[in-house]
């Protein structure tokens, strides 16, 4: 249990010092002297130490209800020669809810000090208002603050709980800005790099056709320069079409043959166009793949990321691009005759897995004859 510390239990814990005034009141009225005077300032100085010692003690348990127990002895002690001793006791009590946490620790221990109260008000003959004030109020403030101090407990677990949600809300949006960063810079510099080297290929016997790559580049970067501002703001969303033709196109200029077979694709059914795979050789299915904005972003980074992998990669001369519906999930399939890859997996394939495990699916990759990605995740419905 965490017990609260100086700084959490604030001014609302030194403002009922005010009323240990009542142990001076006997000493007032009885005109006492000197010795009297001494006593009650030693009784006074004994109960300041022990209260701020019990409010101040952090995660220390053992040693608040050690000193409890001795604000209980002293106001013992001075029970016989002054009356306002019943504070030791309210004190106590008031201060047990916040450091025992179990209610019924609590009423066990408030049994106990209306016993001492009792046994002493037997014990010495004292009046009937020391038993009414030292053991009713007692049990009253202490009983009270039991429900203070879950109250108190509730909120700091609550606040804690808070911090926690926005530490983790931070590390997500950090994990997806260098996610997003990643698949955004890393295909468009992987397509300058193609364009620039096919450009310098071509500026000796076609200048007009690598100009026209050239001048391709230009707009690939400035369209690179407004990707990066949109995913810091977060507000990019990714188009599975365009990305489909700018992956073949990718795949072409690097020089990769492309194949691939997709099912129908339907985004939304406000959205009535279908996405189609442009490709040299295309098998279309009789099946349809409904995704939602969410799913479609997700599929388009993670070919993009896939296709750009391939050219920086695995050398490839041929690669197949598969999309189709099996048992309410979607599967992807890309697949190259590169070099394959090594086990361990880079900064791009891991932020693939993560954005299709948030998915609800899966990726595997199989690297015995090239690579092979095998992508598949539940499909949401949609009400027509």
């Amino acid at each position: 249990m965490k017990v609260a510390t100086k700084s959490e239990h604030g001014w609302p814990f030194y403002m009922p010092l005010a009323y240990f005034v009542f142990f001076f009141l006997q000493p007032i009225l009885d005109h006492a002297g000197w010795k009297e005077w001494l006593l009650t300032g030693l009784g006074t100085i004994s109960f300041l130490v022990l209260y701020l010692g019990v409010l101040w003690l952090e995660r220390r348990r053992h040693w608040q209800l050690f000193g409890l127990g001795l604000m209980v002895l002293v106001g013992t002690l001075y029970a016989p020669s002054n009356f306002g001793s019943t504070c030791f006791f309210i004190f106590a009590a008031a201060l047990l809810p916040y450091v025992v946490e179990t209610e019924l620790g609590v009423i066990k221990l408030l049994a106990v000090i209306l016993a001492v109260v009792g046994l002493d008000w037997w014990a010495m003959h004292l009046s009937g208002w020391f038993l009414f004030y030292g053991g009713g109020l007692s049990v009253v403030v202490g009983g009270t603050n039991i429900y203070f101090a879950q109250r108190t407990r509730m909120y700091h677990k609550l606040k804690a709980a808070h911090a926690q949600i926005e530490h983790l809300a931070q590390v997500a949006e950090r994990e997806r800005i260098a996610r997003d960063l990643h698949d955004v810079l890393g295909h468009t510099l992987s397509v300058i790099i193609l364009k620039s080297e096919l450009a310098g290929k071509l500026v000796d016997h076609d200048p007009e056709r690598a100009k026209a790559e050239m001048a391709d580049v230009e707009q690939t970067s400035r369209a690179a320069l407004s990707d990066v501002r949109s995913t810091i703001r977060g507000y990019r969303a990714h188009s599975l079409e365009a990305e489909l033709k700018q992956a073949k196109a990718t795949l072409e200029t690097a020089g990769v043959n492309v194949k691939s077979e997709s099912a129908e694709v339907r985004l939304t059914p406000a959205q009535e166009s279908v996405v189609a795979l442009v490709v040299r050789e295309a098998v279309t299915e009789s099946a349809e793949v409904r995704l939602t904005p969410a799913q479609e972003s997700v599929v388009a980074l993670v070919v993009r990321e896939a296709v750009t992998n391939v050219v920086r990669h695995a050398h490839a001369r041929n690669c197949h691009l598969r999309l189709m519906p099996v048992n309410g999930n979607c599967r992807i399939e890309i697949q190259d005759d590169g070099r394959g890859g090594g086990h361990i997996e880079g900064n791009g394939l891991r932020g693939m897995r993560e954005r299709i495990e948030a998915l609800g699916g899966t990726l595997e990759r199989e690297n015995s004859v090239g690579t092979r990605l095998n992508i598949e995740f539940p499909l949401t419905q949609t009400k027509n």
